[in-house]
Formats: C-alpha cells, structure tokens, sequence
C-alpha cells in the first residue's frame, strides 16, 4: 500500500510546473512528510502523557498542526474536504504563515540537539516549489495515509524512502553525492565493528546513509537493555551536512530509522580549523563517503596542514584529527589517491600512514557507484600506531555493474571473510609499508597474483591480424602443394 502512495505523489509532482526532477519529487515530499511524521510523533507524546497522568505541550499550535490545516477529520475519521484549505487558500497559508511559523522555532529553540531547532533549520532552508495549490492538496491527501504507529510500518516507509534517494541519486550528475551503495556501506561497517557506548561520527553525511545502516546493525544485536536504546538514541550518532536538500533529506531518513530527534548540524565541515579540534570533539568511529573532484577556496585550505583545494583531501585530514586515539575509520576515496604524484597527495598518504594504521584497501570496480564513472577504493585504518602492513583486496563481481546490475552483499561476502585473518587470495595480497618507496609513499592497487594483461594499441592490432593472415595464407599453400 505504502508503494502505491510514493508511486501516486510522484505521478502528482510531475505535472507541476514547480517540480521538474528527481531531486524535486524527493525534497518536497520530505517537508511534508517531516509535517505528518511530526504530528504522529506529538500525538503519540501526548496519549503517553495522557496515560501517566500529566498534562502534554505541544511544540505547534493548533492553527499549526497537521489535524487542522493539512488534513482535518470529520466524525467518521475521514478528511473532511469542506474545512480543508485547497488552490490558492492552501498555498498563500503554506508560503505566508506555515513557513515562516516553523521558521521561527529556530531562534526559540534551547539547543540545536532538540527537535525545536530541527524544526527551525529544516524550513528555513526548503521551499515549496508546488505551483499548484490543487497539486499541494492531492499530496498531502496521498501523504495522509501513510502512518507512522507501528515499527513495522516505520521500517517500511523507511525502506521506501532509502529507494527514493536511490533514484535520485541515480538521476544526478553524481550519484555517489547522495547515495552510497548500501551493499559496501553494510560491509565497511561490518568491517568496523562499532560497538553500543561508541560514539560514530560522518562529517559529510549526505543522505545519512552510513549512520542510519549503522544504527540498524547496532540495533540487531541480541539483549540490548533500555539504557543502550536510549544510548543509540541520544548519544551516539552525529553528522554534518553543508547542502540543504541532503540535510533534510539525512533528517528525515533517520527519523523513518527509529532515531526521533537526529544529531544532524547543517554547516560546512571544511570551515572548522582542524588545529581547534580537541578531544571532547573527537569520536571512537568514522564511517563516511566524502565528495570527491570538488575545489574548495584558498580560505578554506588555510584551516588544513596539508593545502589542496581536492575536497576529499580535506576530509580525509579532517576525519583523522577528529578520531580518537584507537579510534577506527572506513572512508571511500578516489583510488588516484593512493598514486598521484603531487605534493598534497604525497604528504597526506605519509599522514595517514604514520599516525594510523592503514590495515585494508579495499579496491572496487567502476561502476560501484551508480551514474559516477570514476573508481574508488575504501580505507580502513587505526589512529594510534604507525602503518606497518597494508592488506589488500580487488574487488571484482565477475560482471559489469550498472543500474540494472548494482553491487550487491554477496559480491563481498568473500572480502569480508578474507578480511578477518589477510588472508592472501587471487583477489588479496600484504603489502609491507618498508617495501613502500619512503619519497612518494606510492600504494597503487598493482596485484601481484594476477597475471597482467597486455593491452596493444591500434597499429599494434592491425600489425598482428596482418602477421596472422601472412602466416595462414603460407599454411593454405603448403596444403594446396601437398594436394
């Protein structure tokens, strides 16, 4: 039923001139969404109040709630379409008062870790681009009949919006911008092993991909007791976002996960002087899938050691100063990182090697990443020790990966259980680091159990079919002389 209801909104935003992609569809059906999640939520507070005998305030007015503007009810718990707002009404109350109301909690709110300021933040930064207050209406209709009550129902709705920024991403220009393949997000986390007490921390959140797959894992584990639910709830996940539409995007696919008020800043990581990190800053895991072939300004390089206007650069040094010693990291990088001869890449692989231990590269195939040619390797290291060995492994599915191929769990399953004792495979090799040109650092993916395949130019070709068609024309002789 849940799918039908997706499938139906988007049918609806198509034909608003407002809404003319993906991204779109995706980012006005989160406010509303956000809107009747919120509602669900307070009602579920105050029914819970009701039963422990105390009186519950609300964060909306009345005028404000979903129950009076987007869908009231009559006597019989239908919409009752003669008190609802529609056309015009609706959108001069949307863009007029809705809006800047919810705005406003921003300034009011205590902290920016409460559902008040999250408020604020989230419409302040989205706009309504429904054109069509009769197209709004039809939405928020379709909307009003997805519920929130049951875990059941929350784990299918958060199943349908993970596909929902699937195809989103898959419609960018870069796909890997807002969603990493769940299938190698679940295996570096696996890989990780975060552990219920620790604090996990990705500073370029996007779609919240990592945290909220990284809570589903903590979340499985057997025995947990209230104390741990409440610690995966307040005190573990954090990230940051500098887009407005992947903030609210990270927002509310976290709270369809389970997590009520999610521990998401919107701001630019890169803008914070890693010399003023300090240890209370600093966390025990870092998952995270930096943007990669962005350029950051020469104001923005001066808060790093290591000057690069590569974004991922940054995040790469980033991510190492906020670990914690013993702290362990899985990030996704472009594989020339691990070659490229400039100073900026010379220097930060020396970094990463000298104050982690880069224990696993994990090499992936083009096409990894949906509507993003480039290749990637993933880093798996320790903050603590020195690199000292380097274990790696190539991936390859044995097929083309694309959008009707995707990566999927089962093409790593072998990683993961090679992973655990580097073991040495076809697809696996050590690489001891005193074996590492100590000017140039070079780590390349060069396998040393697979024979390499010669690869011939043009003229090399053409010159082999002529020499092969030389040698069967004397072989045709020779037979027609024997005859």
């Amino acid at each position: 039923m849940f799918e039908q209801v997706f499938k139906n909104i988007d049918d609806v935003l198509r034909k608003d001139a407002g809404c003319t992609s993906e991204l779109d569809y995706t980012e006005q059906t989160s406010w509303i969404l956000f809107l009747k999640y919120l509602d669900a939520l307070e009602n579920d507070k105050a029914l819970e109040s009701e039963l422990n005998g105390k009186p519950y305030e609300y964060i909306l007015e009345k005028s404000y709630r979903w129950e009076s503007w987007a869908a009231p009810k009559d006597q019989d718990g239908k919409i009752d379409h003669n008190a609802t707002l529609t056309g015009d009404d609706l959108l001069s109350f949307v863009n007029q008062k809705l809006f800047p109301y919810l705005y406003s909690f921003k300034a009011k709110a205590t902290s920016s870790n409460t559902i008040e300021y999250k408020i604020g933040e989230i419409f302040g930064e989205i706009k309504n681009r429904i054109q069509s207050g009769y197209t709004l209406r039809d939405i928020i209709d379709h909307i009003d009949e997805l519920s929130f009550r049951s875990q059941n129902e929350k784990h299918e709705l958060s199943h349908l919006y993970e596909a929902k920024i699937k195809k989103m991403g898959n419609a960018g220009r870069n796909g890997g911008e807002y969603y990493t393949p769940r299938a190698l997000i679940r295996t570096i986390i696996q890989v990780v092993q975060p552990k219920i007490g620790e604090t996990i921390y990705d500073g370029a959140v996007g779609s919240a991909g990592f945290l909220c797959e990284a809570f589903d894992y903590l979340k499985s584990k057997n025995n947990l007791t209230t104390k741990d639910l409440t610690t995966l709830q307040s005190h573990t996940f954090c990230g940051k976002e500098k887009k407005s539409l992947a903030y609210v995007i990270a927002i509310m696919n976290m709270i369809l996960h389970g997590i009520e008020v999610p521990n998401i800043l919107h701001t630019n990581t890169l803008t914070e002087n890693i010399n003023d990190i300090q240890e209370k800053d600093r966390f025990n895991v870092i998952l995270a899938n930096p943007p990669f072939g962005g350029k950051e300004r020469p104001e923005v390089q001066q808060n790093f050691p290591i000057r690069t206007g590569e974004t991922a650069y940054l995040f790469l040094q980033h991510f190492i100063k906020m670990l914690k010693a013993g702290g362990r990291a899985g990030i996704v990088i472009k594989n020339t990182f691990l070659s490229n001869t400039d100073n900026a890449s010379i220097s930060l692989r020396k970094l990463l090697l000298e104050s982690c231990n880069l224990h696993t590269v994990l090499d992936c195939p083009g096409g990894t990443f949906l509507g993003a040619g480039v290749k990637t390797v993933v880093l798996f290291f320790k903050k603590g020790s020195p690199t000292r060995k380097t274990w790696f492994y190539q991936l390859d599915p044995g097929r083309k990966l694309g959008k009707t191929n995707p990566l999927n769990d089962t093409d790593l399953a072998e990683f993961i259980e090679l992973q655990k004792t580097f073991v040495d495979s076809l697809k696996s090799w050590s690489l001891g680091i005193k074996d590492v040109d100590q000017k140039t650092f070079d780590l390349s993916v060069k396998n040393p159990n697979c024979k390499e395949t010669i690869h011939l130019n043009p003229i090399e070709i053409l010159n082999e079919i002529i020499a092969l068609s030389d040698e069967s024309a004397k072989v045709m002789k020779n037979v027609k002389s024997l005859l």
